[in-house]
Formats: structure tokens, C-alpha cells, sequence
């Protein structure tokens, strides 16, 4: 009977080791050039009403001790930066992202390299779901990136929505040509 369990544990320890292994792969993939980094971005934080996000992928986008910064105004109408972690994102808007539906999609994208650093200022429109016409919600990310000669990590993401006052300007919306 100890023979078997040992045999079963040592199963599940090798079949839990090669997942972990293959999660380990297509996450690195993932973050291999700048695009795959951004696509992935978008791509994780977005779903249908419902749908479960991949956090742990989310997380692997990011730096140790990177920031995510929405700007906006309080509730005195004050303009502000908040600082907070990958993990607070999670904490503050995951199940909201789950429970409304969300997609945010790239619509245009200026990108700037230096050495082993970049900057990404991408415009973004945000959908409740992919078959919706016109988005509720647009907006920029200047989104700060840092490559270890490995893989590309999220430094930081600073945003801001679009609004009345401050509509997007054209040279960041796609060409209509």
C-alpha cells in the first residue's frame, strides 16, 4: 500500500512539474518581443461577462515592485495618480472585469526603443463585448517597458481616459486614409 501511494505521489509531482513546466513555456513566449508583451496585456485583461482571467499570466507581465498608475479625478475633483500593484489591480477591478464583461483594444500605438528600454504610448478603446459597435470607454496607456536580455517586463502603466475636456488627440488615433 506505501509502494502505491509513493508511485501515485511521485505521478502527480512529475505530471504537476511538466504543467507547470508547459505554463512556464507559453508565458515565455508571451513576453519574447515587444508586440507579444502588449498583445498579451490586452488580451489578458479581457473577456465576455463571466469569463475567468488568467491572473497568474497577468502577474507574469510585470517587473518586481512595478506600478500600475490610473489617472482621473477623485471625488473632490481633484486630478490625481494612483500607485498600486499588479496584485491590487486584481484585488480592486478583477471580479468587476469578470462580472461586466471587458475588452480593451489597441487601436493605435507609438512606440519608442532605447538600449534595452521602451516606451508605448497606446490608444485604447474599451468594449462590454467583442459584438458591441462603439466602445464606452477610450483612452490612453503610456506603458514603460524593460528588456533583461530575456524577456520584456512591464516597468509601469499610466493611463488616463478619454473625456470632454480631454478628447484624444488625432496623432493618437489610427490614420483614416
Amino acid at each position: 500500500m506505501t509502494k502505491h501511494l509513493v508511485l501515485l505521489l511521485l505521478f502527480f509531482s512529475v505530471v504537476t512539474n511538466a504543467q507547470d513546466s508547459l505554463d512556464q513555456k507559453s508565458y515565455e513566449i508571451k513576453v519574447a518581443t515587444l508586440d507579444s508583451t502588449i498583445n498579451t496585456l490586452y488580451a489578458v485583461i479581457s473577456g465576455d461577462k463571466g469569463e475567468k482571467r488568467d491572473w497568474e499570466l497577468f502577474k507574469y507581465l510585470f517587473r518586481k515592485n512595478a506600478k500600475l498608475i490610473p489617472s482621473g479625478k477623485n471625488k473632490d475633483g481633484e486630478i490625481i495618480a494612483r500607485y498600486i500593484t499588479a496584485d491590487t489591480y486584481i484585488e480592486t477591478s478583477g471580479k468587476w472585469l469578470v462580472d461586466n464583461g471587458f475588452h480593451e483594444v489597441e487601436i493605435h500605438r507609438i512606440t519608442d526603443t532605447f538600449g534595452n528600454i521602451a516606451h508605448v504610448f497606446s490608444t485604447y478603446e474599451s468594449y462590454r463585448n467583442k459584438s458591441d459597435e462603439k466602445p464606452f470607454m477610450r483612452g490612453i496607456n503610456s506603458i514603460q517597458l524593460l528588456n533583461d536580455g530575456k524577456r520584456w517586463w512591464i516597468v509601469n502603466i499610466y493611463w488616463m481616459q478619454e473625456s470632454e475636456a480631454h478628447p484624444i488627440p488625432e496623432k493618437y488615433l489610427p490614420n483614416k486614409s
